[in-house]
């Protein structure tokens, strides 16, 4: 890859879609072997460059100069102050919130624009996500009001108030940090965006698990409480510092624990294929059993996935709250940073980077900046039960996403990245993925955006089928090719997408969790598309819980609703090839729905390609 120049597949371009699907996928994913996206370098450097910029430039440049602690960079008069990190929380969730940090991007599937988020969610009549419609009083409908535009702008406003506020002197600061003059962010200025984010968490699920709420609201939550906070003879700081420690401890942990299991093996070699920064082939294929044959994980890929994310992610974090050493805290330090600053390299499909990079700090300020051994250890906060009682809030919905994945959603329930996810296909009868144009957005499908940004129609299509075939890599693909396989009676000539970057394009967001794209976004998809039955059918997988071997799915008709219920193994689903070569995995089906008698069969269309306009035809051509 150059600078400006992608690897693009070697494939004939002219005949390359008219292969079968499996064939196509077998093709690409051995591509995404070597080269991942095969994205020009320009790509991860514009990353790299909104990082410098945005987050650390103008975030750091307000958080530094509003808290009178001396200029962005004199790091070595901030670094330890705990307005710094509060502010930056603010300034993170904000971003977030926006729709400028995760998900954002061409490695997000957003090309033009390159921003969803905000551009959806400020104006009204796009598609809104309420999570219990039917539950919650006031909540019903799948349409953007003016109410939800009003709440959202708020929730943005709230977010920035803190991070341009000075801070203000709080009960306890003196005593616990001698000669601090810069004080702490106003208690009260944490209240506003925890409510207004739950309110909108209410109305619109995707922009809850935008702003990233799990991993922020606990922080926000600790901040409001430092009033009440330091009873019984204790200090309010202190148990502030304690508090934040156990909440990013506790992301760590469940994400750790969240990678037992298979899945996580099959998430680590496609991620360093995708990896910039890696020159060359050889070190990528070391992760897969024996490429090109064998793309299952090796053992080098197996030990990184339980050596490095499942042990150290759990082991270091409670290292860290326990101990009182500083040797052993800094190398415990360092390992969460090298952790962080691995994942950032890897530019992951999310593009989490900013999370990263305020855990990569998190762990620098908290328990080197606040250290045990100078009365910042978990015996020191004012009451052993505040430990406690935040340690049941902190597990409680990773607890129990992990036993019922199908209550909580993937960013509650601490799975980042971890390969156990809920997932899906979508298939669309040929000529019909432009249906999607029905929807109001400020956007359309990925392909429709490359082909504006001067890709011939086949090269862009072929681009986002790299997509499905990295779905394809991992544990879950497998099985939603198996269903489509069975169900599509011409998969070959469908049109199929991966769901993440579908549900992207409709409402804006997309981070790895398929409850942002289920049953009920498709429902709302019909009611203003009206696919007729056949035209778009969706495999759907919920996680694996983490106490069965098996995955629940669902085979959704856009026109006739859910088709068929069932499970499938997951070992059925790791132990095979990306490319099924020994066809679709067994599954069991718990129901099925009753099809109606056959009515005369549907007048056959020629591919999506070739009923486009003349001049795109010649364009694909030329483009051969």
């Amino acid at each position: 890859m150059g600078f400006k120049t992608g690897n693009f597949p070697p494939v004939d371009v002219e005949t390359f879609l008219d292969r079968p699907l499996m064939e196509r996928v077998r093709a690409l994913a051995l591509h995404w072997v070597d080269h991942g996206f095969g994205s020009p370098k320009i790509i991860p450097a514009t990353y790299v460059v909104k990082l410098a910029v945005l987050y650390l430039g103008v975030g750091l440049t307000l958080v530094t100069l509003t808290s009178g602690v001396g200029a962005p960079w004199a790091v070595t008069s901030w670094w330890d102050e705990l307005v710094v990190y509060q502010k930056l929380i603010f300034w993170t969730m904000l971003l977030e919130a926006v729709g400028v940090a995760g998900s954002w991007g061409p490695i997000a599937g957003k090309f033009k624009p390159m921003t969803g988020g905000i551009l959806f969610w400020l104006r009204p009549r796009t598609v809104r996500m309420p999570p219990w419609p039917h539950r919650v009083p006031g909540t019903a409908g799948d349409e953007r009001t003016v109410l939800d535009v009003v709440l959202y702008a708020a929730l943005l406003v709230s977010l920035l108030v803190p991070v341009v506020l000075p801070g203000v002197p709080v009960p306890g600061l003196d005593a616990a940090l001698p000669g601090n003059t810069s004080g702490l962010v106003d208690p009260a200025l944490a209240v506003p965006p925890l409510v207004l984010v739950a309110l909108l968490g209410l109305r619109d699920k995707t922009i809850f698990i935008a702003a990233r709420t799990e991993q922020y609201a606990p922080a926000l939550v600790a901040f409001a409480l430092v009033p009440v906070l330091g009873g019984s003879g204790g200090n309010a700081v202190v148990d502030l510092v304690v508090l934040l420690k156990l909440a990013v401890a506790s992301v760590w942990i469940a994400a750790g624990c969240s990678k037992l299991g298979r899945h996580f093996e099959n998430v680590i070699p496609p991620m360093v294929s995708n990896n910039p920064c890696i020159p060359g082939t050889a070190v990528k294929r070391l992760h897969y059993r024996d490429a090109p044959h064998d793309l299952r994980p090796s053992w080098l890929a197996r030990s990184i996935a339980h050596g490095l994310g499942t042990v150290v992610e759990i082991g270091v974090p409670v290292v860290l709250l326990l101990s009182h050493d500083p040797l052993l805290t800094l190398l415990g330090v360092i390992v969460l940073v090298g952790l962080h600053s691995v994942i950032i390299s890897m530019f992951p499909l999310a593009v989490p980077l900013e999370w990263n990079l305020l855990f990569g700090w998190a762990a620098v300020v908290l328990f080197l900046g606040f250290p045990a051994w100078q009365g910042f250890g978990l015996g020191d906060a004012s009451s052993p039960w505040l430990v406690v009682g935040a340690l049941a809030c902190l597990f409680f919905f990773p607890v129990l996403g992990n036993l019922r994945p199908d209550l909580v959603a993937f960013t509650p329930a601490m799975r980042q990245y971890a390969g156990n996810w809920a997932a899906s296909l979508w298939a669309f009868a040929p000529g019909c993925e432009d249906k999607l144009d029905a929807l109001v957005r400020p956007t359309r499908n990925q392909v429709r955006q490359l082909e504006s940004l001067g890709y011939p129609s086949a090269v862009a299509e072929i681009t986002m089928q790299q997509t499905i075939a990295w779905r394809s890599m991992h544990s879950q693909g497998r099985g939603l090719f198996s269903l489509l396989l069975r169900h599509v009676p011409d998969v070959d000539r469908a049109t199929v997408r991966e769901g993440e970057f579908t549900c992207n394009s409709i409402i804006g967001f997309n981070f790895g969790d398929g409850h942002l794209h289920n049953h009920r976004l498709i429902e709302a998809v019909q009611r203003r598309c009206s696919f007729a039955p056949g035209e778009l059918v969706v495999a759907w997988v919920e996680s694996q819980p983490i106490h069965r071997g098996t995955q629940q799915y669902k085979v959704i008709d856009a026109a006739l609703g859910v088709i068929e219920e069932g499970t499938w193994r997951v070992q059925d689903a790791v132990t095979t090839q990306p490319w099924l070569p020994d066809g679709p995995i067994p599954t069991q089906v718990t129901w099925r729905r009753e099809q109606p008698e056959p009515g005369p069969a549907p007048r056959q269309t020629p591919r999506t390609l070739d009923v486009r306009q003349p001049e795109q035809r010649e364009r694909r051509k030329a483009s051969a």
